[in-house]
């Protein structure tokens, strides 16, 4: 508040001199000497080409003030288990109708090897894909000076006035060339400016007109000089600082499990029509380029060694890895790539066509319990990561929500069954909505028999013993 006070007097009394003193040597300038003066000076008050940036731009003049930050909630309440017990191998009852799978026909994507708009000034390579856009040279004199609200409505100024547009189009028609979800588009806007502004401020800031042109409510703060986008998400984002605007989460996800941003200095108001969250789902895969990588996974089954094994994009993958944490449905229902899904269902059905629908069903539990170490997240990765499936089948190791992600997506794709995770504080697994004995949980009405995808060894409808007992948290929607 008193930042923006002392900014205001300092502003007219400076206004005052500086009128004094044209006064006095108005008559010593020439008329075209005077002309590019003004030109030079006042060019950012030209007429904006979006009627939306004129009023924007005077509210960004207008106080701004302090907010407080909000620390998001860890994703556990309690550190998951480094070691889990493993259950004593017992026959499974050979019940219900065999199977015979059949598996869903998918049309292959058309992965382009690059998506150009000739001509193009500017290239970048996102995930393997080569990408050209136009960037107009008023674009790169932008520049955060002062560091404070004055230097961002100057910024803003800048970009306003520049021939923006044809760049706001080439992003657009990327995001659909490559089937971005709000992710791709958050990460290919912050490399773009990255590789327009060698200054990470001017970057950000120039990251943040472009969120808002595309409709995404999206604020810039001021934290000890430096510049902190604030990205709006309806869904909680974990290990995330945040601040609070009219009952609404805005998430500093560049501070992402990297501890506290502070108290920040900001605005309310949206940028006017750009009210958009941050939507985190995964319901279909970006349409990448291809970098194709072989894997085979192996587990003992009955004395038997089988091997499954599948081709996947390692792009794909890099892309998943820069996630944060995201809330559990996100995972849960996203799919695999089509070539990896193609081959694992092939490769599992192969082995259960033809057998009970209990055995089936068991068969594909021991398959995930058994094709992968166990380790926390934190031993892993150094935080915490709930893998996609994708993801799952890519590293060596997991624990138990990410084997929880890849059973529930098999168990759908394979039995068409209903599945739902479940939540401990420190622990997930899965339960079927299917008429076997054992334990169980009631979800409303239905009762679902545990599967545990971590519990080497146990069959559907053995609980690992802890949680016998325990109330599930939560539960997990698999749609």
């Amino acid at each position: 508040m008193q930042q923006n006070k002392d900014g205001g007097q300092f502003c007219l009394k400076l206004f005052g001199l500086f009128s004094i003193a044209a006064i006095i040597s108005v008559s010593m300038l020439s008329a075209g000497s005077f002309e590019n003066f003004k030109s030079s000076e006042f060019s950012n008050f030209k007429q904006y080409k979006d009627e939306r940036d004129t009023a924007f731009n005077n509210y960004l003049k207008s106080e701004w003030k302090v907010y407080q930050e909000h620390l998001s909630k860890p994703i556990y309440e309690k550190s998951k288990p480094k070691k889990l017990p493993i259950a004593i191998a017992q026959p499974i009852k050979k019940i219900g109708p065999k199977v015979n799978i059949k598996i869903k026909k998918i049309k292959p994507l058309e992965i382009p090897k690059e998506v150009k708009i000739v001509p193009k000034n500017t290239s970048l390579v996102f995930f393997g894909t080569l990408l050209e856009f136009e960037v107009s040279n008023d674009i790169k004199t932008a520049n955060y000076f002062p560091r404070n609200q004055k230097g961002v409505t100057s910024f803003f100024q800048t970009i306003a006035s520049s021939n923006h547009e044809e760049l706001v189009n080439d992003i657009q028609k990327v995001k659909i060339d490559l089937n971005l979800n709000d992710w791709g588009i958050y990460l290919l806007t912050l490399e773009l400016s990255k590789l327009i502004y060698s200054d990470h401020n001017n970057a950000k800031l120039f990251s943040w007109f472009i969120f808002n042109k595309l409709g995404y409510a999206v604020k810039v703060g001021i934290v000890n000089k430096h510049v902190v986008l604030l990205h709006y998400s309806k869904k909680i984002i974990y290990s995330t600082p945040n601040y609070t605007f009219s009952k609404k989460k805005f998430y500093a996800l560049s501070h992402y499990n990297k501890g506290s941003v502070g108290r920040l200095y900001t605005y309310a108001q949206n940028y006017p029509g750009s009210d958009a969250p941050l939507d985190l789902s995964l319901k279909s895969l970006p349409n990448f380029a291809q970098n194709k990588q072989n894997k085979d996974l192996s587990f003992i089954n009955n004395g038997e060694n089988i091997k499954i094994e599948f081709t996947y994009n390692k792009n794909l993958i890099d892309f998943m890895a820069t996630y944060p944490q995201a809330d559990y449905e996100t995972y849960f229902n996203a799919p695999l790539e089509n070539t990896t899904n193609t081959q694992i269902l092939k490769a599992l059905k192969k082995h259960i066509d033809g057998k009970k629908t209990s055995e089936a069903m068991n068969f594909v539990l021991h398959f995930v319990q058994k094709s992968f170490k166990y380790e926390v997240d934190n031993q892993q990765f150094g935080r915490e990561k709930v893998m996609f499936a994708q993801e799952t089948l890519y590293y060596n190791k997991s624990d138990c929500e990410d084997r929880a992600v890849l059973f529930s997506y098999l168990v759908k794709e394979l039995f068409g069954v209903g599945i739902i995770g479940i939540k401990y504080m420190d622990h997930m697994a899965t339960a079927l909505y299917i008429p076997m004995q054992g334990d169980s949980v009631m979800a409303g009405l239905k009762r679902f028999v545990i599967a545990d995808p971590t519990y080497i060894n146990a069959n559907i409808g053995q609980s690992m013993p802890k949680y016998i007992s325990k109330k599930p948290n939560s539960f997990i929607v698999v749609r």
